[in-house]
């Protein structure tokens, strides 16, 4: 008898889900979502949310009340990821404001929206007739190596490699380089991004106590060493491209979750309209 009274409660039980077409069940799931949300426990809420969803499809009002409360969700987060974002761009900001000074920006406004930091030591006026590689940093954080050649006869030089040792850093190929002949010198440059340049400016912030070797390779190939200058100059440059990039990407982010506010806020509006 016991055997059959559990069926019996069972098939009530299912009875009345597709009866009420598991409205109560639902309803209990929102309570517990609205209950998570005034409590800012946003995760639980959005899970409770997706239970109906994914539990009862016939749910109808319980399903339209947690669409709404699934707006202010989405409207809630976004918000605080706001609060979070600007305390974080007064943190990176603050981290730029003390060390853009130790840089020069060249930046001529007439053509340039996006204007390049280099290191004071690493400077066209102080480096004339020098073979290095320069560093530099654009004002969106983007960084990049330039090689520059002029120790004598064209090696239409395409590639940098740097050495420590045994270990070595190549930059690929690149197309970005360029040649001229200024008061009779042969001068070649060559540009490679960071994430293009075979991890050379990884390498050289690594070993930037180290003495390193650096070639131009080429037709022919020129070796020469890297000062401490230039090590430093690029360790340095590298720090800032970092401060740079965060700062803009904290804006993507700030810009991203306010273009989601504006749209939550619209559907909502258009909702409210619709009564």
């Amino acid at each position: 008898m016991k055997r059959y009274y559990y069926i019996y409660a069972l098939l009530l039980s299912l009875l009345s889900a597709c009866t009420n077409n598991g409205e109560k069940e639902a309803e209990m799931h929102l309570q517990r979502a609205e209950s998570a949300f005034n409590s800012r426990n946003y995760n639980e809420a959005k899970l409770q949310i997706d239970t109906i969803r994914t539990l009862y499809p016939k749910a109808f009002n319980a399903r339209k009340a947690a669409i709404k409360l699934m707006q202010q969700v989405d409207l809630k987060e976004q918000e605080r990821s706001i609060v979070y974002l600007d305390s974080m761009m007064l943190i990176k900001q603050a981290q730029f404001d003390s060390i853009k000074g130790s840089f020069i920006l060249e930046k001529d406004k007439e053509y340039q929206e996006v204007g390049n930091y280099l290191y004071p030591t690493q400077t066209i006026e102080k480096n004339g007739g020098r073979s290095f590689l320069r560093g530099q940093v654009s004002e969106l954080g983007e960084m990049s190596i330039t090689s520059i050649y002029c120790a004598g006869g064209a090696i239409h030089h395409s590639s940098v490699k740097v050495i420590n040792g045994d270990l070595y850093a190549q930059t690929p190929n690149t197309k970005d380089s360029y040649e001229t002949t200024i008061g009779g010198r042969h001068i070649e440059k060559a540009d490679y991004k960071l994430g293009d340049d075979g991890g050379v400016i990884a390498f050289i912030v690594t070993n930037k106590a180290n003495n390193l070797k650096l070639q131009f390779i080429g037709d022919k190939t020129y070796t020469t060493s890297m000062t401490n200058s230039d090590r430093e100059a690029i360790y340095k440059l590298s720090e800032l491209a970092k401060t740079l990039s965060s700062i803009e990407q904290i804006k993507k982010d700030k810009d991203e979750a306010n273009l989601k506010i504006r749209f939550v806020k619209r559907k909502m509006e258009e909702q409210s309209s619709q009564k």
